[in-house]
């Protein structure tokens, strides 16, 4: 009997690349999963160690953190080109925005992501097991994108955790995933809270993934992503009636950045 589970589990193993190889489906599915499987052990293995170094829920986890899922580029084939990372040094708080394309944007956060930095994520996270777990260890501000009300409680929440613990916070003004290549309008929370603290604004702007992930397509291959940090945008001396030129200049500086990245400079005039 257990000859014949170990020849059953041999011949799985064997077919399994043939089986990637003739069936985009099976090979998305299986680098997905190993995706997720990924994440929910190395968070279970991550937060004890984050309980022992730094004893409870604190931005200084994400040190820890970001040491881990560092390495997971290397499982997928993935090569970040990186520039602009002098323009998060920044005296003081700061909001950075940034594109948010796909599950995969968690590494490419952890790549450049600056010390005292804390992300504000969907609320839903929370009950993620044992990444939910890891995350809120991490600091991460949780937010019900469903309830407009609690939405700015949160953000009004965010202007005082900045003052106060003297931290950047990450934003995805987009407001969901959005993988076609290009940017769906912002929304403005990010920067009324900017405006609201005096803070500058960071744009940093990921390259299309679409060359080497596309779920309705099942591609998940390889790839190169580049990644630019953009000069801070000042927002000392604005008023909340500056919030909407502010949004609209940010969106068309990332804009054009994520087409410049994407090998793609034309379609910013042909689209605009």
């Amino acid at each position: 009997m257990e000859l014949g589970w170990l020849l059953w589990g041999a011949a799985v193993l064997l077919l399994l690349p043939v089986l990637m190889e003739l069936s985009p489906a099976v090979n998305f599915a299986l680098r997905i999963g190993f995706y997720y499987l990924l994440f929910f052990v190395c968070s279970a293995l991550t937060a004890p160690v984050c309980l022992l170094v730094n004893g409870g829920r604190t931005v200084k986890n994400m040190r820890i953190i970001k040491t881990v899922v560092k390495t997971f580029k290397y499982f997928f084939g993935l090569r970040f080109e990186v520039k602009g990372l002098e323009n998060f040094e920044v005296e003081g708080p700061a909001i950075i925005v940034s594109n948010h394309q796909s599950i995969l944007d968690m590494m490419g956060l952890m790549e450049v992501l600056p010390d005292n930095c804390v992300q504000v994520g969907k609320k839903e996270l929370m009950y993620a097991g044992t990444v939910g777990l890891i995350i809120y260890l991490g600091g991460v501000i949780f937010i019900n994108r469903k309830s407009t009300s609690s939405a700015k409680m949160v953000m009004a929440e965010v202007a005082k955790t900045m003052a106060t613990d003297n931290v950047k916070v990450w934003v995805y003004p987009e407001g969901t995933r959005n993988c076609t290549g290009d940017l769906l309008p912002f929304k403005k929370g990010a920067f009324h809270v900017a405006v609201q603290a005096q803070v500058p604004v960071i744009p940093v702007v990921y390259s299309s993934f679409t060359t080497f992930y596309n779920p309705k397509k099942n591609l998940f291959t390889s790839g190169k992503i580049k990644v630019e940090v953009l000069p801070p945008i000042e927002t000392k001396g604005l008023i909340s009636d500056d919030v909407s030129e502010l949004t609209d200049r940010c969106y068309r500086t990332m804009r054009a950045t994520l087409f410049r990245l994407s090998g793609r400079p034309g379609e910013v005039k042909d689209s605009s």
